[in-house]
């Protein structure tokens, strides 16, 4: 069986997309739609954005979900998958590429996720760090030890867990974390998604899901919040609501995608973060990015 995997925040890149508007009539045409939804140019900051700029919630998000969007209907009817996943943000691409979202409904409601999440950012200095080379349960551990909140908000894979926190909380869990770590990096987001601090953005983000018209997905997506199946549309619309608060069960997804028959996983958006990460969870399994 056949997996789609579609990437989150932190994947964006100055740059990203503009090979794909020169190259297809139909990426041009959607980039352009884009825009008018939007009511600012994403192209512009894409392609000539600056990587603080792209860093930005209001930017990154839907830039991300185009990338992941257009390369999906260009691969027309090559695109087919049993079972879809997306990385926090991308479950929502993964969402529109299997029908559940039509394309401007997605794009509104990442708008308005996007703005719920730049709105709590701008009111405290948050951030998120990715620990690599500790186990998840150590590093869950350290994490009640300094006063101040720190959380797990990703469990990509067993030793690679990303925290969310305030910064000065943070920077005291990344120095404890270093002792034993083979890596302690800071992400180039501006928040701590995923984590209590995102509560604020619930009852916003509420309200556009509530107005967006869902349909049943045409093949089960993996939702983050269980890392389970999903097909119902109620189920769907709650489990995207608590994403923003709860962590990102990545293990969990694909171990449950093998489980449940997946041999390929295909990344389809910016980078190749996600089969990266598949590769780590199970050597045996085949990933890869598509171009």
């Amino acid at each position: 069986m056949r997996a789609y995997l579609f990437p989150g925040q932190g994947t964006q890149f100055p740059g990203m997309g503009k090979e794909l508007y020169e190259s297809s009539a139909l990426a041009r045409e959607y980039f352009r739609h884009a825009d008018k939804l939007l009511g600012f140019s994403i192209t512009e900051a894409m392609f000539h954005g600056s990587a603080e700029e792209l860093k930005q919630t209001t930017f990154a998000q839907p830039a991300i979900f185009l990338h992941s969007y257009i390369q999906s209907k260009i691969l027309g009817a090559n695109f087919r998958p049993d079972m879809v996943a997306g990385h926090s943000l991308g479950e929502i691409s993964a969402l529109a590429v299997v029908s559940s979202l039509d394309f401007e409904s997605a794009l509104k409601l990442i708008k308005a996720r996007a703005s719920a999440m730049q709105s709590v950012c701008n009111v405290k200095d948050t951030g998120m760090v990715v620990v690599v080379g500790l186990y998840d349960v150590i590093v869950k551990n350290i994490c009640k030890q300094v006063d101040g909140v720190v959380v797990p908000a990703n469990y990509n894979t067993l030793n690679q867990v990303v925290i969310s926190g305030e910064m000065k909380a943070l920077e005291e869990v990344s120095e404890k974390l270093r002792h034993g770590a083979d890596r302690v990096l800071k992400l180039t987001v501006n928040g701590a998604f995923h984590s209590p601090f995102m509560e604020p953005a619930v009852h916003e983000f509420t309200q556009a899901i509530e107005k967006t018209n869902f349909r049943k997905p045409t093949c089960p997506i993996y939702q983050n919040v269980a890392g389970r199946p999903v097909n119902d549309v109620l189920e769907i619309k709650k489990n995207l609501i608590d994403q923003l608060t709860s962590p990102v069960m990545w293990r969990h997804t694909i171990l449950h995608m093998i489980e449940d028959g997946a041999i390929e996983f295909i990344e389809i958006g910016p980078g190749k973060f996600l089969s990266g990460l598949v590769n780590q969870i199970d050597k045996k399994a085949r990933a890869w990015l598509q171009t």
